[in-house]
């Protein structure tokens, strides 16, 4: 739109998008107001029809197949907000906790420690998706319980996996941000359903998914009319088998030159080994990630769900304390411990 445009005119152009069977999706920055066109575009021969509305001052048509995730679709970077926490800004925003939510005791005992340590939003899973039908499970509704428990006794927003569309209602009802797991990252009616939603997701990369896809994953949240997007890269499989996956760390910028929305890292998945997440965690605030999602347990020896790739407390504290050196010579910020 034109600099100096109207409100009415902004109306008046998503009204004729809407007329044309296309779908609007208005962007206000801080100098300029976008309006994203999103359908079929070999429908209509749109560029003069809309270059001639009021107000209007160019069109641009986006090429790319992920149209409301590119750069080209809005002013600016996304910032997401979840309690305190900004993705997207200019704090490097750290969520930790357990692999699994194993008890009350378990939680009371790490939750503490890692928010006096300057994690922002607490982690754990309710519902695990396992490898083996043999391995635990998570607890379920009573494991979304007891974080909501937590949130209550520490202030710190909870982020935990959904894993179908029948839960995404019970699991928004106790979560702050709610994630996408790797082997869901195609799961395209789980993705619809959490674009219904008004809570952030955290939509990770599947092990074996190009970025392209998983901007397209995105997309399907978005098209559905969720624009709180925070993307992830957790590690890939390749034939490296010193490590559980292999850490992308050239998608963290790759993203940020493609899309608009914040983009974070799990170290601890990638590694599959606690002594490796310290030096990816201290990479990936380096390429300029928005966050970590670092996973912590107080007795890592006993842990019913990926115990190996936890960090104890005072790990995790010394490497915040690593990260905040990092993110200052960069020009970032990170929220000092208590």
């Amino acid at each position: 739109m034109k600099q100096g445009h109207s409100d009415k005119d902004v109306d008046s152009v998503a009204g004729a998008v809407s007329q044309k069977g296309f779908t609007p999706h208005v962007s206000r920055g801080a100098e300029r107001t976008i309006i994203g066109v999103i359908g079929n575009d070999r429908r209509y021969e749109l560029q003069s029809f809309l270059e001639n509305l009021e107000g209007v001052e160019n069109v641009i048509q986006i090429l790319k197949p992920f149209k409301l995730a590119s750069r080209e679709s809005r002013t600016g970077e996304s910032s997401i907000s979840t309690g305190e926490a900004v993705f997207g800004g200019k704090e490097v925003v750290i969520i930790a906790g357990p692999c699994a939510v194993e008890s009350r005791s378990q939680l009371e005992a790490i939750a503490p420690l890692v928010k006096r340590a300057g994690a922002k939003l607490f982690r754990g899973g309710a519902y695990k998706p396992r490898t083996s039908p043999y391995s635990f499970q998570g607890l379920g509704e009573e494991g979304l319980i007891l974080l909501s428990d937590i949130r209550k006794m520490t202030g710190l927003p909870v982020t935990t996996e959904v894993l179908s569309p029948e839960t995404v209602d019970l699991v928004a009802e106790h979560a702050d941000l709610l994630q996408i797991g790797a082997r869901n990252m195609q799961n395209f009616a789980l993705l619809q359903k959490v674009g219904k939603c008004r809570r952030p997701v955290l939509l990770k990369r599947g092990m074996m998914n190009t970025l392209e896809e998983l901007l397209m994953s995105a997309e399907y949240i978005m098209a559905s009319g969720n624009h709180q997007v925070i993307l992830c890269e957790r590690g890939i499989r390749t034939f490296e088998k010193y490590s559980r996956f292999t850490l992308d760390i050239s998608a963290v910028p790759i993203l940020k030159s493609l899309t608009h929305l914040p983009v974070i890292v799990d170290p601890s998945h990638a590694a599959g080994n606690w002594e490796y997440v310290s030096a990816l965690s201290r990479a990936a605030v380096a390429a300029g990630a928005d966050g970590l999602i670092v996973e912590v347990h107080h007795e890592p020896q006993k842990a019913l769900s990926d115990g190996a790739q936890s960090l104890k407390p005072e790990r995790f504290s010394a490497l915040m304390e690593e990260l905040r050196h990092i993110a200052s010579a960069i020009g970032r910020e990170m929220a000092s411990g208590t």
